[in-house]
Order: C-alpha cells, then structure tokens, then sequence
C-alpha cells in the first residue's frame, strides 16, 4: 500500500533552516510528481513547491522562491523540502503529497513551527 512518511519538522527561531524528508513506498516513485504542501493555523492548505517525475523540473509558490529548495532521490525514493530564512509566517503543518497514474496520495504531515 501507498506510504508517505514526512519528518525533519520541529521548532526553529526566525532566520533558521529545516530540512524535511518525505519517505515513499507502495508505488512507482521515479514515475511519480512529488508535492509538499502546507497548512497554517486557521488557512487552507497551500502548494509549497512542486517536482516533476522525468525531467525533475521545479515551481515554487511565490513566497517560497529563494527561500525553499524541493529535491528528489529516485534511489532513495524520498523527496526533500530544504527551507532557509524561515520566518513565523512559515509556521504550518507540511504535507507531502505524489501523484502518479491519476491518483494522488497525501502524507500525515508535520509539523514546523518558526518562534523565537
């Protein structure tokens, strides 16, 4: 069955950096366009970044561009959100999300949250 398994979350002070994993099982994952999206307290759930399955092209939401850096290990079958600069805005659950052969499969999400 399909997994998707997200971690590196945590606590951070303004200005730092994270990195978020997101592990994947249960299908095809080099066929696969991986997401992470977020949710913040009171918002709705928002696309962060985006990476394609066969060129591995990336697209970032606005906010996120210079700041965030989505990548992919096919060998690993894991996709990678590094965040930098991050600021109290940035505070959310993250998700992961894959979508392949029509379908699309979200993770359980973790937690990031940005204070001093």
């Amino acid at each position: 069955q399909v997994q998707l398994v997200e971690s590196g979350g945590g606590l951070v002070q303004p200005g730092g950096s994270l990195r978020l994993s997101c592990a994947a099982s249960g299908f095809t994952f080099s066929r696969a366009t991986m997401s992470w999206y977020r949710q913040g307290p009171g918002k709705e759930r928002e696309l962060v970044a985006v990476i394609t399955s066969t060129s591995g092209r990336t697209d970032y939401a606005d906010s996120m561009k210079g700041r965030f850096t989505i990548s992919r290990d096919n060998a690993k079958n894991i996709v990678y959100l590094q965040m930098n600069s991050l600021n109290v805005e940035d505070t959310a659950v993250y998700y992961c999300r894959s979508s392949v052969a029509g379908r699309q499969y979200w993770g359980q999400g973790t937690q990031v949250t940005v204070s001093s």
